[in-house]
C-alpha cells in the first residue's frame, strides 16, 4: 500500500480502533514526559477526532517548568504560527478549523514540537493527515526537535518518503519515548 491516501485511510482507521480500545494511553503517555528532550518552550497541540489527547502531557510538562505554547494556522499555505498557551486559557478556531489560543497571545518560537499523525515508522517517517502544516512548520523552523505523540499501535514498518516529508527526531506513546537513531 504506497499510494498515501488509501495509506492514511487505513491509518485513519487504525487510529480510531486503537482510540476506542485504550482510552487511558494518553495518561500513560504523560507518565514519560520527563524522557522527552528538554526544551524551554514546548508547542503541544489540542487533539482532533481520534489524535491521542495531547491534555496531560501538557498539564505534565507545565509541571516540570516548559512554557507551553499551540500551533496557529494563519494561512492555509503556509507555515504555522505558535501562541503562548497554558491549559485552561481560551481557544478559538483558527484558519484551518483547529483549537487555538486567542490573537493577543505573545507569538514564540518552541524549542520542542510535538505533534499528532497517523502513523510513524522507526526510522522518523510520520504520516500526518495531507494539509502540509506540520511539513512546511518544520521546514521553516529545521533546529526545532520534533517528537510524534502517538498510539504504540500506529507504528508501521515503513512509511514512503517524499522529498517535502520531514523526519522526527522521536516518538512518545504509552509506552515511552523512543529516540530516532
Amino acid at each position: 500500500m504506497t499510494d498515501k491516501h488509501e495509506l492514511r485511510a487505513a491509518m485513519r482507521a487504525n487510529r480510531k480502533r486503537l482510540a476506542g480500545l485504550d482510552p487511558e494511553a494518553s495518561l500513560r503517555a504523560a507518565e514519560h514526559a520527563d524522557q522527552l528532550p528538554s526544551g524551554e518552550v514546548v508547542a503541544v497541540y489540542r487533539a482532533i477526532g481520534s489524535e491521542i489527547d495531547a491534555e496531560a502531557l501538557s498539564a505534565a510538562l507545565s509541571r516540570q517548568g516548559c512554557q507551553l505554547c499551540l500551533p496557529v494556522v494563519i494561512e492555509r499555505d503556509a507555515p504555522m504560527i505558535f501562541r503562548r498557551w497554558a491549559p485552561g486559557e481560551p481557544l478559538e478556531l483558527d484558519v484551518a478549523g483547529v483549537p487555538a489560543p486567542l490573537p493577543l497571545a505573545e507569538v514564540v518560537v518552541p524549542d520542542l514540537i510535538v505533534t499528532p499523525l497517523l502513523a510513524f515508522d522507526a526510522a522518523g517517517g510520520r504520516l500526518g493527515q495531507g494539509g502540509g502544516y506540520y511539513d512546511r512548520t518544520f521546514a521553516a523552523l529545521p533546529a526545532v526537535i520534533r517528537i510524534g505523540l502517538a498510539y504504540a499501535g500506529q507504528e508501521i514498518e515503513h512509511l514512503p518518503v517524499e522529498l517535502h516529508d520531514i523526519r522526527l527526531h522521536g516518538v512518545l506513546t504509552e509506552r515511552g519515548y523512543r529516540a530516532v537513531p
